[in-house]
C-alpha cells in the first residue's frame, strides 16, 4: 500500500485521502482487485479511526468482507484492537458482518467466546443475527463448543439463555445443541464447575431441556 495512503488513514485525514482518489480515480478498484489486502478500511479498523471507517463503508462496503493477508476482516481487527465503539458502528451499517469468517473460519462471535474479551458484545451480536449461534468454524464447531472447550461455562449459560427467549432464537439454539451433542462429550471436562457450582454436565442437561432438544430428537 502507498505509504501516503497508510499515513492518511492512520491519521483519519479524509480530505487528504480524497486527494489521492483525485490523482487516481481507480485507486479503490485497484485495491479491490487483490484477493487479500489490507484495505484502507482494515487500517482504519486497526487504528480505531471511526469517522474514516464509516466514510470508507460508504465508498467501498465490500471491503468490510475482504480478508487481509493474515486472514482477518476489518471487524476482526477492530475486535482484536479493542475498538468496541467502531465494532458497533460497523454492525449498524452492515449487520451481516456478524457472519464474516476470518482465519480458521472464526466469526466475531467465535472470536469473542474463544478470547473471553468484550463479552458485553455477545448479546448485541446475537440480537442482530440470532442465527450466528449455528455458524461453525473450520473445525466444525459452534460458539457453544468453544465456550465449553475453554471452560467458559457462564458464557455457555448466557448463550443458551439468551437464545431461548423467543421462538425464532429457540430454533437456532436447538440446531446448535443438536450439533453440539452430536460431538459427544469427549472434547470437554463435564465435571468442571461454574460460579454457581453447576458442572458442565448439569448445564448441558438444562440447556437440552430449555431448547426442547429432547422433544426434537
Amino acid at each position: 500500500m502507498d505509504e501516503r495512503m497508510k499515513q492518511f488513514v492512520e491519521n483519519g485525514d479524509i480530505n487528504a485521502f480524497y486527494q489521492l482518489i483525485i490523482e487516481d480515480v481507480k485507486l479503490l478498484e485497484h485495491i479491490d482487485e487483490l484477493p487479500f489486502a489490507d484495505t484502507p478500511l482494515h487500517i482504519a479498523a486497526s487504528t480505531g479511526q471511526i469517522t474514516f471507517a464509516v466514510e470508507m463503508m460508504g465508498l467501498k462496503p465490500l471491503f468490510a468482507h475482504k480478508l487481509n493477508q493474515n486472514g482477518f476482516s476489518p471487524i476482526h481487527l477492530t475486535l482484536q484492537n479493542g475498538h468496541i465503539e467502531l465494532v458497533r458502528q460497523l454492525l449498524q451499517i452492515d449487520g451481516d458482518l456478524v457472519h464474516v469468517k476470518g482465519r480458521e473460519h472464526l466469526t466475531p462471535l467465535h472470536y469473542i467466546v474463544e478470547s473471553g474479551k468484550h463479552l458485553d458484545l455477545l448479546e448485541e451480536l446475537l440480537l442482530i443475527c440470532p442465527d450466528s449461534i449455528v455458524d461453525v468454524t473450520g473445525r466444525n464447531k459452534t460458539a457453544l463448543h468453544i465456550a465449553l472447550k475453554y471452560n467458559r461455562l457462564d458464557v455457555f449459560n448466557f448463550l443458551v439463555t439468551l437464545e431461548s427467549k423467543d421462538e425464532t432464537s429457540l430454533i437456532y439454539i436447538t440446531q446448535a445443541m443438536r450439533h453440539l451433542l452430536a460431538w459427544g462429550y469427549k472434547f470437554v471436562n463435564v465435571n468442571h464447575k461454574n460460579l454457581e457450582d453447576e458442572t458442565t454436565w448439569d448445564m448441558l442437561r438444562r440447556a437440552k431441556a430449555k431448547s426442547g432438544y429432547a422433544m426434537l430428537c
